[in-house]
């Protein structure tokens, strides 16, 4: 399907024109509070349909130079890269078209823990942690890291960082549930093949529009020295803080900050979204049940598995998308997955 059929079938220019029609009422713009959530989905709507013209220009302007010129003209090699990076930035419009809650918006907290399987679990996390460090720096996103845990000989225990940025959200959603690693072993001797996990947990942080109200009572607030590289002041003063929400047993902390007072004000942030993310869990569950439904939470089975030997695969079990070439993927390019993931979920199929 064209992003030309995508935007009609969702009729996208149509509830443009719908909202703009509303905006221009005379009485709408006393009243924004109530009216906040028509502005935020023009804005949405209309970057979006904007976003599509200026492609749909750029890409008659290209037309135009490729009618008299070959795009693999040694001597115009520009025009090859314009038409590839156009191509990336379409394809780009076309998954963020399918984003479809208002969290798809949010930026993105993220925690990987490794699994059962010592050093090869660690390393595993590492390797999956550079993995979407490079899918972010490709999307524009900035990733902030506020706990790591690094492991006896290598690898990483867990590490959690912030992905900043419109739609990170969206975009990373699809990756929460456990990875399962198939490779010879550099840290077997034997040269063995081991099977290894890590589960990768993702929510949205909080809009400033959501209020979460913690009790000071129920918050236990502990310092620490943080560990790991960070330079002198932060290995030798207890800057580390780490909070722990009573009721729940949540814990949270945050030790890559200068100070105690930064710390603690990130580690707030995070617990807020996980008291958050844990009541919308709640809530979904009530659902089901005064549907009758049952519904398995538990997260036992892998979501992709990643098959360096005896061959190369990289599955995943939920949309059944697979490719061959590993390396890609572990070098952040996993836009196929995301892609596949969102049109099932739009589907209702996951």
């Amino acid at each position: 399907m064209t992003l030309e059929n995508i935007f009609e079938e969702k009729q996208i220019p149509e509830r443009v024109k719908e909202l703009e029609e509303k905006m221009s009422a005379s009485d709408f713009w006393t009243n924004t509070e109530e009216n906040e959530g028509i502005l935020l989905e023009y804005k949405t709507h209309k970057g979006l349909l904007d976003e599509f013209r200026k492609f749909q220009k750029e890409l008659r302007e290209i037309e135009e130079l490729t009618s008299l010129i070959s795009p693999d003209d040694q001597e115009f090699p520009e025009l090859g890269r314009e038409m590839k990076q156009l191509g990336e930035r379409v394809e780009d419009l076309d998954i963020r078209l399918l984003f479809r809650i208002a969290d798809d918006r949010s930026s993105a907290i993220v925690t990987i823990h490794s699994g059962a399987g010592g050093t090869e679990s660690q390393d595993w996390v590492q390797m999956l942690f550079r993995l979407y460090s490079r899918f972010c720096e490709r999307k524009g996103f900035e990733i902030k890291v506020t706990d790591i845990l690094e492991g006896e000989e290598a690898g990483l225990k867990h590490v959690t960082f912030l992905v900043q940025g419109e739609h990170a959200f969206g975009y990373l959603k699809s990756e929460k549930g456990v990875h399962r690693l198939v490779r010879i072993s550099p840290f077997d001797a034997n040269k063995r093949r081991h099977t290894t996990f890590a589960l990768v947990d993702i929510i949205p942080e909080m809009g400033d529009e959501i209020t979460v109200n913690i009790n000071p009572q129920e918050l236990r607030v502990e310092t620490f020295r943080a560990g790991g590289h960070g330079g002198q002041h932060v290995n030798t003063t207890d800057s580390a803080v780490r909070l722990i929400h009573l009721p729940t047993g949540i814990v949270v902390q945050c030790q890559n900050e200068r100070s105690q007072h930064q710390n603690k004000a990130v580690a707030m942030r995070i617990l807020k979204a996980r008291l958050y993310e844990l009541y919308k869990k709640e809530q979904d569950e009530i659902k089901l049940e005064m549907k009758g439904e049952h519904k398995d939470i538990a997260w036992g089975s892998q979501i992709r598995s990643y098959v360096f030997q005896p061959y190369s695969l990289v599955k995943d079990h939920r949309t059944n998308h697979e490719t061959g070439n590993v390396q890609r993927i572990m070098d952040g390019e996993i836009d196929d997955f995301v892609d596949a993931y969102l049109r099932m979920d739009l589907q209702g199929r996951l």
